[in-house]
């Protein structure tokens, strides 16, 4: 559908093709209300990012994003792994873990009491599976990329919202939509969108003072033939005090190779002034002091810094969160109160920073949205 001014008209535009602006689309698609989702990245997925070693896909997909999920007690994605067919298998943890607290000293071995691990699963194909399949349940001329949404005005009735995007080649995109499903970090709405009228100061607060999930972390995966540590009697999981990896755990995907992923306590200014070389020397160092020669040697090293990730990260998340923080809705007021939903793991009342929380909100957008329209 297209208004006098060529431009076309959708019921619903959805801001991001991360796991919530998706199954938000899955989930207005399945009630025959078309929409159209704009991502501004030249992939979809956001902050899922699965990967594999060039040239020898056998040795399986990585994640360098969110990787679990906990069945017992995460039930929407539980049902829709089921639902959609996915398989699935459980994360590795058979073995002793290790715990380095000083360079000078050969790391802790520890077996833990049994229950000491929640039971998580895995994604065959990593989280990229379900990102995949997702999309696959609408049709495929609904998602454009390259796409940066850079304003949103109401128009003068207040009935349709103008939406203005940016091209990969710095031309502009107009189009508009009865209403808008921003499914994206809410610091990245504040920061890289112009609200026309202006968002309420109290909204706009919230969306700065809110936190994104990840968006301070970066993460490392080292590939292997094999998971060799497990023949050591090694469940892969690891601590350290020494660093620059504070936690590492087996990464080794069902078949295929090993790998091992870990989280870094060195902060992302650090990470910036020592460059990624350097970083990337000084994790192999630690992998080799816990894991043996071997470890030092792996086929492929990923690295993702998601602080360098514009589409992620603003300055105000450089510094990583030490804790899961109280996230919840994020409550639209004034004129733009019947026009834009927000939607994401940092607006969910549960299992905020999950994959789950991913989902439940894009339940909730959904439901608001077709309210609204």
């Amino acid at each position: 559908m297209e208004n006098k001014n060529s431009e076309p008209i959708y019921p619903v535009i959805i801001i991001g093709a991360g796991l919530r602006g998706l199954r938000a689309a899955s989930l207005l698609h399945s009630q025959g209300i078309t929409c159209k989702i704009l991502e501004a990245r030249d992939r979809i997925g956001g902050r899922v990012l699965s990967t594999a070693v060039a040239g020898e896909p056998e040795l399986g997909q990585y994640d360098l994003g969110p990787t679990w999920y906990w069945p017992q007690y995460e039930r929407v994605i539980a049902s829709l792994v089921k639902e959609l067919g996915l398989q699935t298998f459980s994360q590795y943890t058979e073995g002793a873990m290790l715990s380095e607290r000083s360079r000078n000293e050969p790391p802790q071995r520890y077996i833990l009491a049994e229950g000491a691990v929640e039971p998580s699963m895995r994604l065959v194909g990593g989280v990229k599976s379900l990102i995949d399949t997702v999309a696959g349940t609408f049709p495929s001329g609904t998602i454009e990329l390259n796409t940066r949404v850079a304003k949103l005005q109401l128009d003068r009735e207040g009935d349709d919202v103008h939406v203005v995007a940016e091209l990969a080649d710095g031309t502009k995109k107009s189009m508009q939509a009865r209403a808008v499903i921003m499914a994206l970090p809410p610091r990245i709405a504040a920061r890289r969108i112009t609200f026309s009228p202006a968002l309420t100061p109290s909204l706009m607060s919230s969306l700065i003072n809110t936190p994104t999930w990840m968006a301070g972390q970066a993460k490392i995966i080292a590939v292997y033939d094999s998971p060799f540590w497990r023949k050591d009697g090694l469940s892969g999981l690891a601590t350290s005090w020494v660093g620059p990896l504070q936690e590492i755990h087996d990464a080794s995907p069902v078949e295929g190779g090993g790998a091992l992923f870990g989280f870094f306590g060195m902060n992302a200014m650090k990470r910036r002034e020592l460059g990624e070389e350097q970083v990337l020397e000084l994790v192999r160092e630690q992998l080799t002091r816990l894991f043996g020669p071997k470890a030092g040697a792996a086929k492929a090293v990923f690295y993702k810094d998601w602080t360098s990730d514009a589409e992620t990260a603003v300055e105000d998340d450089f510094t990583a969160l030490s804790g899961f923080p109280d996230y919840g809705p994020l409550n639209v007021e004034g004129e733009w109160a019947k026009k834009i939903v927000f939607t994401g793991t940092e607006t969910s009342l549960e299992h905020g920073g999950h994959l789950e929380g991913a989902l439940r909100s894009a339940e909730h957008a959904a439901l608001e949205v077709i309210k609204l329209i």
